[in-house]
């Protein structure tokens, strides 16, 4: 964590995590901050690239993606060429929620909603399996979400595990 960061940027962090739609002068009465200094510092930690963006979270089940599935993929050939082929397949899959590469047995683990198992088949069927470089795939549908991301957690350095910067 950057050496520049206080404890009311990460207070402030903290709280626009959890609503990111927070006027300056809400913000500043939650972290005891005048609007402007609250402004300022904002201001300064999306210049800085701490605050990336903000967004809606939408409601999967009343977008009808009933499916929520986890699909670890191996690749055909462990290669640069294949490895970027692969990733521009799947940063074109609205379907794919998240992807990360690993290490271990499997190369990719995939989050990705569909509305259903017909359109998982020919998710997997249709779109990834016939993928030059993909060789195989394995599905795990999840059943129930015990938690979902809420936001990273920020805090001092050196404080413990759950505790905030207050």
């Amino acid at each position: 964590m950057d050496e520049q960061l206080d404890k009311l940027d990460l207070r402030l962090l903290q709280e626009l995590q959890k609503d990111g739609r927070l006027t300056n002068n809400e913000l500043g009465e939650r972290i005891a901050l005048s609007p402007s200094q609250c402004s300022r510092r904002r201001t300064r930690l999306e210049a800085e690239g701490y605050i990336r963006s903000y967004r809606a979270y939408l409601d999967q089940q009343k977008l009808g993606l009933d499916m929520l599935v986890v699909i670890s993929v191996t690749l055909a050939t462990h290669n640069r060429d294949n490895a970027r082929r692969f990733s521009q397949l799947i940063n074109g899959l609205p379907e794919v929620l998240e992807a990360y590469a690993l290490t271990g047995e499997m190369d990719y683990h995939l989050k990705v909603a569909t509305r259903g198992l017909a359109d998982l088949s020919k998710f997997v069927n249709d779109v990834l399996l016939p993928h030059e470089s993909v060789q195989h795939v394995k599905t795990s549908i999840v059943l129930d979400t015990l938690k979902t991301f809420e936001g990273f957690p920020v805090h001092m350095p050196g404080s413990w595990h759950g505790e905030s910067a207050r």
